[in-house]
């Protein structure tokens, strides 16, 4: 998994943070048995492996996603002016 993150991204200027579930109480309640586990903005994408296609796709909607959320904030803003 590790080595599939380090590859794919990059390209979506993913910032990737690896923690370690033992030495994390919280994170070891959570995944002690889905290790490893890949979270994409704080939700679990993905457990034990994925491919590059995969996680593409999935950065890809997080990136669609993070976009209509600021699209949306600044359409509310507007409203609200």
């Amino acid at each position: 998994m590790a080595a599939v993150v380090d590859r794919v991204a990059p390209a979506f200027s993913a910032a990737v943070e690896v923690r370690n579930v033992d030495a994390d109480p919280d994170l070891l309640a959570r995944y002690s048995d889905q290790v490893p586990v890949l979270l994409i903005d704080g939700r679990k994408a993905f457990k034990y492996r994925l491919t590059p296609r995969e996680l593409e796709r999935r950065l890809r909607a997080a990136q669609r996603r993070a976009v209509l959320r600021r699209w949306r904030a600044r359409l509310v803003g507007r409203r609200s002016t």
